[in-house]
């Protein structure tokens, strides 16, 4: 986890090697930054906080009074085709322009990685001695590196039976020093509820119902000068409501259900940023992405003793695989 989010931060603030130098898109102004950074970084944004809500699940079934288990999962929000490129519009922006034409579309972050020379150039500031030509970011392209184009978001967590057929999940990660270029700290809850023992002539039907509901916040800030409060801020708070039901069949157990996800994902680089000829605000950057979308997961789970091993896939805006194993004790 640590080492993902290194990388995504490093990315987003220094905008890697695809935008040359980050200070470039300043030089543009606050509003017109904001606006180029959101499109091209949206469906990493957005794909992380679905990614985030996965792997909450594997069976219906809670656990007896302190019955518990740990899960590790590994959660992959996959990005949609329509999500690899972006149209930048010469009405959108104030002070930046393409060099040619009003209208264009460029990669995103998952976008394909292309010539420079083919991308096309955009200018801030024309016809001013302020003015600077560069060229578009490419994409990051993993599909050609990894074989797909995915959001990794790993997690763990530990389930609890409590009072009533209830189990209580628990993500929790204490602040982390991200070697020194930063923190890092998650704290999620969740929810799982036996609805089955509150609906008469179901107890004997051989399936388990259960209602669940969970929320995740990650926070992370990323140091770019500490002396002088330069700083990037990237949060993420991830909402599910989900029913139930699953079958066991000896060690096989299948899951699924329906309901609702909704994520918001928010990134700040914090502090002064002096760039000569360009009146830069306080916080220059500063946006956000809320999303929400119904939900269908379908699941299978085997179990041999203590041990779990599963796997399931999610519809939804963005699609999400996840894997993991763990330890149940009922």
């Amino acid at each position: 986890m640590k080492k993902i989010i290194i990388i995504v931060l490093v990315s987003i603030v220094s905008f890697s090697s695809k935008a040359q130098d980050f200070e470039i898109l300043l030089e543009a102004g606050a509003s017109d930054a904001n606006t180029l950074l959101s499109n091209y970084f949206e469906p990493a944004f957005t794909g992380f906080g679905y990614g985030l809500n996965g792997g909450w699940f594997n069976t219906a079934k809670t656990h007896k009074n302190l019955g518990f288990d740990l899960t590790v999962t590994a959660n992959l929000a996959l990005i949609p085709d329509d999500a690899l490129f972006y149209t930048f519009n010469n009405a959108d922006y104030r002070n930046a322009r393409l060099s040619q034409g009003t209208s264009r579309d460029f990669p995103t972050f998952f976008g394909p990685t292309t010539n420079p020379d083919d991308i096309g150039d955009i200018t801030f500031n024309p016809d001013t001695e302020n003015e600077i030509r560069f060229s578009a970011p490419q994409g990051f392209d993993p599909e050609s590196e990894f074989g797909l184009n995915a959001v990794p978001v790993p997690m763990a967590q530990l389930g609890i039976g409590i009072y009533k057929n209830t189990d209580l999940k628990v993500r929790w990660t204490p602040e982390i020093d991200l070697d020194g270029n930063g923190t890092f700290k998650l704290f999620g809850l969740g929810v799982l509820h036996d609805v089955k023992q509150w609906i008469p002539g179901l107890k004997l039907v051989p399936i388990d119902l259960s209602a669940f509901v969970g929320f995740t916040n990650m926070k992370t800030e990323f140091f770019i000068d500490e002396a002088a409060g330069q700083r990037a801020q990237f949060d993420v708070n991830g909402l599910v409501i989900q029913g139930l039901i699953s079958k066991k069949f000896s060690i096989l157990t299948v899951y699924g259900g329906l309901g609702f996800s909704s994520t918001k994902t928010s990134f700040a680089l914090l502090g002064d940023y002096d760039i000569e000829g360009i009146d830069l605000p306080t916080d220059p950057i500063d946006f956000d992405f809320n999303t929400s979308s119904l939900r269908a997961t379908a699941g299978l789970r085997i179990k041999l003793a203590i041990l779990t091993l599963h796997g399931d896939y999610t519809l939804q805006e963005y699609n999400t695989l996840t894997a993991g194993v763990g330890f149940s004790i009922r």
